[in-house]
């Protein structure tokens, strides 16, 4: 009988009293274990057994990206070296790598998480799941691969990149899931149109991790790969919380069920750090519940996105949350406005004529103003002949409506713009 990855909690109260225990042995082993958690607790006067519900969580303090730099090489770590059987790395673009270190229960746990999400997207131990993404010290290519080897299906593991491979793959070994980025997604489904691939390959899903796709990308992959729109899936995770696959959108797309047998989510103000009322966007502070060689309490991923209150068709036990709506620190200021690049694509989304790609230029005039540009392309059955002005217009009007700003607007070629196997750059800043 195939394995259902299901949780072991079968109602909500179940799951609540399960978190309140993962709490407070997580709260102990931080504590006993890390001379960093401890010296956090005791600033505050907090002991382990001050926690008694879960909503003491609120008075735990708060660990953020700069607590595990500063404690590089191994941070937050809490429990004996001859313990640790992995490490991991982020990708270190802001400073020095982010390291994790692992016990053997933490991969056994990740692994488990991981089938669970090809559980929830309806895979089977037929499948033969291609992934694209990377391996290394990067938390990508491990959670995908042991994922898949616990789940029971064939694991292809490609790597990022190489175009003619994964097309060459996808057609001989009849690949029949992908796992990539959703930038890595478009660029293959733009070779398989173009290649004439689609009666000959077996690709029934995929599977885009690492980055945010937006509504017009998620539509332009399904048309150009052949794949169903319904099954394409969002899976989220970072490094610091195992990595990806700690949660997945199941078929029927009402939101990312998150494993909370595994960890609390709190959506918080990034601003206040107090909770954001259900269904409000804020900041996902994330806790714990079982790991043991550099378990998080109260860590703020800086990612952005809100609870799902409604239940899921699905009838899971396990809560939802949006798709990533971008990242605290993605936000740039153009005059005096707070603006997220998820704001830009959510409106390029639904504007008839353009195609999934953008940049954002923002430059700053002699005058001491600034311009923003946005670049976007047209759709790709949209005539390069075609009149331009209509979509500049209602690209300029709509931003102007929404975000409160003016801005030019460029419109060029399909494909002009630069495509990536792994996340793509869309906002480039120029100014001082």
């Amino acid at each position: 009988m195939e394995k259902t990855f299901s949780p072991v909690v079968k109602t909500a109260q179940e799951l609540l009293a399960f978190q309140l225990e993962g709490l407070k042995w997580s709260v102990t082993h931080a504590y006993n274990g890390s001379q960093h958690y401890r010296a956090k607790f005791d600033e505050t006067g907090l002991k382990p057994a001050d926690i008694k519900t879960l909503d003491d969580i609120q008075r735990l303090p708060f660990v953020s990206s700069k607590d595990l730099q500063e404690g590089y090489p191994f941070p937050l770590l809490s429990v004996p070296f001859k313990d640790i059987v992995r490490i991991h790395a982020s990708s270190g673009t802001t400073g020095k790598r982010k390291i994790l270190c692992y016990t053997a229960k933490d991969i056994d746990d990740w692994a488990e998480m991981f089938a669970r999400c090809y559980a929830y997207a309806d895979c089977t131990a037929e499948d033969r799941i291609q992934i694209a993404v990377g391996y290394g010290v990067w938390t990508a290519g491990w959670g995908f691969q042991n994922g898949c080897e616990r789940f029971g299906a064939m694991a292809i593991p490609a790597g990022p990149g190489n175009l003619d491979m994964q097309c060459q793959f996808l057609e001989d070994f009849q690949t029949t899931v992908m796992c990539c980025t959703a930038s890595m997604g478009l660029l293959m489904a733009e070779e398989i149109d173009k290649r004439g691939l689609r009666g000959k390959i077996a690709l029934k899903k995929m599977i885009f991790g690492s980055e945010r796709s937006s509504d017009a990308m998620r539509v332009r992959i399904s048309e150009l790969s052949g794949v169903a729109a319904d099954q394409l899936f969002d899976i989220p995770g970072l490094t610091e919380l195992y990595g990806p696959g700690t949660g997945l959108d199941c078929r029927h797309h009402q939101g990312i069920h998150y494993w909370a047998d595994y960890y609390i989510l709190e959506i918080l103000d990034p601003e206040t750090l107090k909770p954001v009322p259900p269904g409000e966007v804020g900041e996902m502070v994330v806790t714990t519940l079982r790991k043991e060689g550099a378990p998080l309490i109260r860590y703020r991923t800086r990612d952005l996105t809100r609870i799902i209150t409604a239940p899921c068709p699905c009838g899971s036990v396990m809560p939802m949350h949006d798709r990533i709506l971008g990242r605290s620190d993605d936000m740039f200021i153009f005059r005096a406005v707070n603006i997220y690049p998820s704001h830009i694509d959510q409106i390029l989304s639904h504007i008839h004529g353009v195609g999934s790609e953008y940049q954002v230029i923002l430059d700053r005039r002699e005058n001491g103003k600034d311009s923003m540009l946005i670049k976007v392309e047209r759709a790709m059955d949209v005539s390069p002949c075609h009149d331009d002005g209509p979509i500049r217009k209602a690209i300029e009007h709509d931003i102007k409506q929404q975000i409160m700003v003016s801005c030019d607007v460029e419109v060029v070629d399909y494909a002009a713009l630069p495509r990536s196997e792994r996340k793509t750059k869309r906002v480039f800043d120029n100014r001082d």
